[in-house]
């Protein structure tokens, strides 16, 4: 064997690969040939180089499909190369962004030639296009998955590095490696697609007794496109971080010591959580959620790794054992992480330190001036309880601490209905998988009834986000039943601060949990629960969080007003998303309080830094959730910016229900609500807290103002008449108002000395305010949501219901009524409408061709109406029992229609004797969508990355 041949790798590398081919074509040292495997590219990549190194030397070029991966296109070519006869004694591999100097294979094979023990050989790794900076010479991997080059980041190259050393691995681009050496090993693994393969093989070539070495004489130019994220392909995703560190986490664990691999799991889980924690710190949720998500991937499939292994046993057999030594000598040390992650550490603790510092001092400060005698001693008190008698012993004892545990274990009690695959009143079954819901909001034609523009809902992006990791049954399941604990702790946090606000001590802990208590209730007293008003149970827990983010509009700093902008802006773009009619309610609400400001302090309100966070607040919603509301304004579904979301029709509320805080004849008796508006007048008789009572009276007042055109307006949908427009939202802000209303007042009565007769009054109070939520928690933990589970039949055969879900053209024109009473019809695709699709079909505007359509086969079907059936994706006809019996016959008389079987008899089916075709109902793209994801998907990490606090390091 002699001679070289280079293999390369391409994928839409247009922009780099003619520098690349010059570069293999212009080597000082000739190549014996080229074999290029081209995965699919778009962009004329595989004709490029076929025209481009036929002139000059040997080539094939082998396509393959766009699915392939590096170790697979290696496979490929050692294939081709086998099958031609050729016999090199080298394989040169190089990428389609990866350019050698002139002069490096040269020095390559010098090495080679001066280093016969020499196996893999790699270059001198440089930046492309700044030629200078250094990328890699050798790498290695830390204990913690880490790829570690001994490089300064930005280091030029000066010469500093250049010496001939035997290193643990060499990138793949660029690697110089005997043939049968490549194949002995196995070639690259085929579970590491793009990233971390090189690691890998360096692993096993040491621990077989191999040597790799780097000639930093021979010099390769890369630009790194994948790493980087410049090109995006089906194997790297939209989550480059995601696949480098799940390659490392896999690398480790497949060839890491067998005794130390449980250790090594634990290192890793740890490892993973502290740098989930610091890039949360520093403000990159994205790759707190990669990492997440790349050991959740790589722990959750342990058979990959234990194949793995026994495929390395089985080489390290072969090869008559395990050189540790050399594999211990050349990976990196084992502090060299914990070096890391000190220096990261030090330089974040010590500027949260110096913020925290700050915040602390103006805390003390404005302490100060408002108590200067503060009850440091009863402070020192209850710490010495603490250490003395446990936190167990704490808790138990503490009445307020044992009544807050029971309020939250009677909520998830009391929401076991929704455990489980929930749906039933306006929650629609969850789909199959998480990919329906990311196909959902990416699609710009649905496939919906008989084809829908109508953009997706709003909410079906965060549901995709969170069905991603919990499965759609599990997301909804979870958000049905953890909102309202969330909400509990949402607004106990809100009520403490206005408590502070009111008073130097705070509200009493015991008003607290009634306060939080009462607004956690509203909801599932309400009735939302039970008639799986999904949207209303989860607004109640964003609510709270977002009235405490818009208390730092009144920040006395500008900076951390317009910071308090993004969060509350963020957490407004979640609540309209599952309460659209909260974005009008809090416009309306803005509007309102600018202007009562602008009659008390005109000076105040002339300052940007006054209303500009209120504004932009507003503004973030209309940007992240453009691809929503822009849409569905051009296709005449604007009604859904005010509807509740869910599946209509709901039940319409009055507005006597709305202000005892109930939403039909679900919800709980109407006393239940009595007390707290009643308790919210009365919170109006105290004069120290009046001005604050009053600010929650206008909320209130301002909330009302808006339910009265939701309530009296109603809106025509398919298939629902008369549909009111979405009140949930002002029932939230309405009695929040309320609560917050009544802690304000009763803070002060904790303070105030009080005549017989006004002891008497508060007794009786609250008497009626601590039975409120206690008879509420008793009569939703005993309700249990049965409804829930309450799905009504559909009437279509099992086996048509179950062809349905193997493709959207497998349609099933499902037609209700008779022609004496009036026909209606649906169409089921899939596996029925799901929670995002319901709304779709019913803002959807109803076709009179298709109703005109339906109205022939019920009259005078013919076999033109069947093909017309047949060219819209419909595959089955169905009259659910009752079956008009005239509609049938003339069905059975029709041509292109042979009678289906059905389970109940007075179910009458027909199946098309000719089946639809697969892109029978496909669309076509918008690119005003495509143009509105791509803002969304830009400004979504934006403004999360703008809404997470600011660590600033303290100047001298």
């Amino acid at each position: 064997m002699s001679g070289v041949v280079v293999v390369l790798v391409s994928h839409d590398g247009a922009t780099w690969l003619p520098t690349v081919l010059e570069g293999i074509t212009g080597q000082a040292t000739p190549v014996d040939a080229v074999v290029a495997v081209d995965t699919n590219s778009l962009d004329g990549s595989a004709d490029l180089i076929e025209s481009t190194l036929a002139p000059h030397v040997p080539s094939t070029v082998v396509r393959a499909s766009g699915s392939t991966s590096f170790p697979q296109a290696v496979d490929i070519a050692l294939e081709s190369i086998e099958r031609e006869g050729l016999e090199p004694e080298w394989v040169w591999l190089l990428h389609d962004d990866s350019t050698p100097d002139p002069e490096a294979l040269s020095h390559l094979l010098a090495v080679a030639a001066e280093r016969p023990e020499a196996e893999i050989l790699g270059p001198k790794l440089r930046e492309w296009p700044s030629l200078r900076r250094l990328l890699e010479l050798g790498v290695t991997i830390s204990g913690t998955g880490r790829r570690e080059t001994g490089l300064e980041r930005g280091e030029y190259d000066q010469g500093q590095h250049d010496e001939v050393r035997e290193v643990f691995a060499v990138n793949s681009a660029g690697m110089l490696v005997r043939t049968q050496t490549l194949r002995e090993l196995g070639g690259f693994d085929e579970h590491l697609p793009m990233f971390g393969n090189d690691l890998d093989l360096g692993w096993r070539a040491a621990a077989t007794g191999r040597t790799t070495l780097v000639a930093p004489a021979a010099v390769v130019f890369h630009a790194e496109a994948a790493h980087r994220g410049v090109r995006r392909t089906a194997l790297t995703g939209r989550h480059t971080h995601y696949q480098e560190r799940r390659a490392a986490l896999y690398t480790l664990l497949a060839n890491g010591r067998a005794g130390w691999l449980p250790l090594q799991v634990l290192r890793l889980i740890g490892g993973t959580l502290l740098r989930i924690i610091g890039f949360l710190v520093v403000r990159s949720p994205g790759e707190a959620l990669d990492d997440l998500a790349a050991l959740l991937s790589v722990l959750g499939r342990p058979g990959q790794v234990l194949e793995a292994r026994r495929e390395r046993a089985r080489l390290y057999g072969a090869a008559g054992g395990v050189d540790r030594d050399r594999v211990r000598r050349l990976l990196a040390p084992w502090w060299l992480p914990y070096r890391h992650g000190l220096d990261f550490f030090s330089d974040l603790v010590a500027a949260a330190t110096n913020q925290a510092a700050d915040v602390a001092e103006r805390r003390r400060i404005a302490a100060a001036e408002r108590d200067p005698n503060p009850p440091a001693a009863r402070h020192r008190d209850e710490e010495e309880e603490f250490e003395e008698n446990g936190w167990l012993v704490r808790f138990l004892t503490d009445p307020v601490a044992v009544a807050l545990a029971f309020g939250a274990v009677a909520l998830v009690i009391g929401a076991r209905g929704a455990f489980g695959d929930v749906a039933g009143g306006a929650l629609s079954p969850a789909p199959g998988g998480s990919g329906d819901w990311w196909r959902l909001h990416l699609e710009s034609h649905h496939p919906i009834g008989f084809g829908s523009d109508v953009p997706a809902p709003a909410y079906v992006l965060p549901l995709a986000l969170i069905g991603t990791l919990l499965g759609p049954v599990t997301t909804m399941s979870v958000l049905m039943v953890v909102s309202a604990p969330l909400a509990l702790w949402g607004a106990w946090r809100f009520l403490r601060v206005v408590g502070r606000l009111m008073t130097r001590y705070g509200a009493p802990r015991w008003l607290l949990l009634w306060g939080a208590t009462t607004y956690a209730l509203v909801p599932l007293v309400a009735g939302a629960f039970e008639g799986g008003r999904w949207g209303i149970v989860v607004a109640t827990a964003l609510l709270p969080w977002l009235a405490h983010a818009a208390l730092g509009f009144a920040d006395p700093e500008p900076a951390r007003r317009w910071r308090a902008a993004w969060r509350v802006g963020l957490l407004l773009t979640l609540l309209t998303a599952v309460a659209p009619g909260t974005w009008w309610l809090f416009l309306f609400l803005g509007v309102v309080v600018i202007g009562a400001a602008a009659l008390v302090v005109r000076a105040a309100v002339a300052d940007r830094s006054v209303w500009g966070p209120p504004a932009l607040a507003l503004a973030v919603p209309l940007l992240l959730l453009l691809p929503w509301w822009l849409p569905a304004l051009v296709e005449g579904a604007g009604a859904g910016l005010l509807l509740d979301v869910g599946r209509w029709p709901t039940e319409p509320t009055e507005g006597l229900d709305l202000l005892l805080g109930r939403l039909g004849d679900l919800g709980a008796p109407w006393w239940f609500g009595v007390v707290t508006p009643v308790l919210a007048l009365a919170a109006l008789i105290p004069r120290a807290t009046r001005i604050g009572v009053v600010v929650c009276w206008l909320v209130a007042a301002a909330a009302a103002l808006v339910a009265v055109p939701l309530g009296l307006v109603e809106v025509d949908l398919t298939g629902v008449a008369g549909q009111q427009l979405g009140v949930g939202p002002v029932l939230l802000v309405l009695h929040g108002a309320w609560v917050t209303a009544v802690v304000i007042a009763g803070v002060n009565l904790t303070d105030a000395v009080l005549s017989k007769a006004a002891q008497a009054g508060v007794v009786v109070a609250g008497l009626a305010a601590a039975l409120a939520p206690l008879a509420g928690l008793v009569w939703f933990a005993v309700s249990g949501g049965d409804e829930l589970q309450d799905e009504p039949e559909t009437g279509i055969p099992v086996y048509m219901a179950q062809e349905a879900e193997t493709g959207p053209e497998h349609g099933i024109l499902v037609v209700r009524g008779s022609v004496a009473d009036g026909l209606r019809y649906e169409v089921v695709r899939d596996d029925g409408p799901t929670v995002g699709e319901d709304e779709i079909a019913a803002l959807t505007d109803e076709d009179g061709a298709v109703t005109e359509l339906v109205r022939g086969l019920a009259s005078a079907p013919s076999a033109d109406a069947v093909d017309e059936l047949r060219s819209r994706g419909i595959a089955y006809v169905v009259l659910p029992a009752p079956a008009d019996g005239g509609v049938a016959a003339r069905l059975d008389a029709t041509g292109g229609l042979v009678r289906a079987s059905a389970e109940d008899r007075a179910t009458r089916a027909w199946e098309l004797t000719e089946r639809p075709q697969a892109d029978s109902v496909a669309g076509e793209t918008s690119w005003l969508r495509v143009a509105l994801l791509a803002v969304q998907l830009v400004a979504v990490p934006v403004v999360v990355v703008l809404a997470l606090p600011t660590i600033r390091r303290r100047r001298a």
